[in-house]
């Protein structure tokens, strides 16, 4: 099992760990519900140095992008970035990604889900017929998310890269905490606002950045903060995670991730995606809360009135934030319209709720 280079932090701070993508994580400090409340209210900090990053660069760098991904990277200007999906030849998607436009037309950073770092890497590959240079710098970066309103406010003083104005899905290339060559970028999972830091663990800049971090934050109630936090955060925004709510068998229509497939382009299930954009589609990613008491996981099944059973469920937490059990998951396209009942099937009861608007947080 892999550990990030805070791990020992983790551990002194009485962290509980769990291996999540083969890398001993934490999972949660005080509690999900502590940690999440920090984050929606104050600020927190997520050790996300599992997460894979891939440098493609040269002349052919955004042609092979534009072959592999379904968005539109063409539309990227230096310190901008964009969110996008790598479909395979079926109809499904291999991953969900960032691009991130470090020069126009020569280099980019793609970020790609841990669990995927190979899968992803081999895929595109396999695509790269035109000799772009490809380093796979995952091993070497560190990702630190700090999340949440106050979270630039915070931090500001620690860089003189103007952060509190940065933009949602652009990014700088700074100083930060005295260490040099740090992206730091507005691309967040939990829709609390603030940023993420890219760096590389060289002379040791990881300890260097952390303590000042909960230097500068600890006195205004900066808290560290884990991936089950993380889970409920961006669940409360409908935000897709890869492998329960995406993953080989679902297409961007069924997803609701239409608006990151541009048919400007070619890339591979192109002609599958266009069909279902024209013909519509069978399933739907939908969200929905929970009338009956009862908390919807994981591939439960989703049934309708008469038993019928019509769906799946991809995710299912209690949200800190609504103090109500919410969930996503696939169902026939007649059962999705807003405010259809539907039933999930826990244990040997069948326990009601209803079609939502996501995110969950107005």
């Amino acid at each position: 099992m892999k550990n990030t280079p805070f791990t020992q932090k983790h551990i002194a701070l009485g962290a509980k760990m769990a291996p999540f993508a083969g890398y001993n994580m934490p999972i949660s400090y005080t509690g999900i519900n502590d940690e999440h409340q920090a984050v929606r209210t104050n600020a927190g900090v997520f050790d996300v140095s599992h997460m894979g990053e891939f440098i493609l660069k040269g002349e052919h760098a955004l042609d092979l992008i534009q072959r592999v991904t379904t968005n539109d990277a063409s539309k990227l200007t230096a310190g901008k970035a964009q969110y996008s999906s790598l479909p395979n030849n079926e109809g499904g998607l291999v991953d969900d990604l960032l691009v991130y436009c470090i020069e126009e037309n020569n280099v980019y950073m793609l970020v790609v889900n841990a669990s995927n770092i190979e899968k992803d890497w081999n895929w595109i590959s396999q695509f790269n017929t035109k000799g772009v240079e490809m380093h796979d710098i995952s091993d070497k970066t560190c990702l630190l998310a700090i999340q949440g309103p106050n979270a630039t406010s915070i931090l500001q003083p620690l860089t003189d890269t103007d952060i509190v104005n940065l933009k949602y899905y652009t990014f700088a290339k700074g100083v930060f905490a005295g260490v040099p060559n740090v992206v730091i970028s507005a691309t967040g999972y939990t829709g609390a606002g603030g940023i993420e830091i890219y760096f590389e663990d060289k002379d040791g800049a990881a300890e260097k950045i952390w303590d000042a971090i909960f230097a500068a934050g600890g006195p205004k109630g900066l808290k560290p903060i884990g991936l089950g936090a993380r889970d409920t955060l961006r669940l409360e925004m409908g935000f897709c995670l890869y492998g329960n709510d995406i993953d080989d068998r679902t297409s961007p229509m069924e997803a609701g991730l239409g608006w990151i497939t541009k048919f400007t382009k070619d890339f591979p299930s192109r002609a599958i995606f266009e069909k279902q954009k024209a013909e519509g589609i069978s399933q739907k990613l939908v969200g929905f809360e929970m009338i009956d008491k009862g908390i919807a996981r994981h591939d439960y099944e989703i049934k309708d009135a008469a038993g019928n059973v019509i769906g799946r469920v991809t995710s299912g937490t209690q949200s800190p934030s609504l103090g109500k059990a919410v969930g996503l998951g696939y169902v026939k396209t007649t059962n999705a319209a807003l405010d259809s009942e539907i039933f999930i099937a826990v244990r040997d009861k069948a326990l009601k709720a209803k079609v939502v608007k996501v995110p969950f947080l107005g």
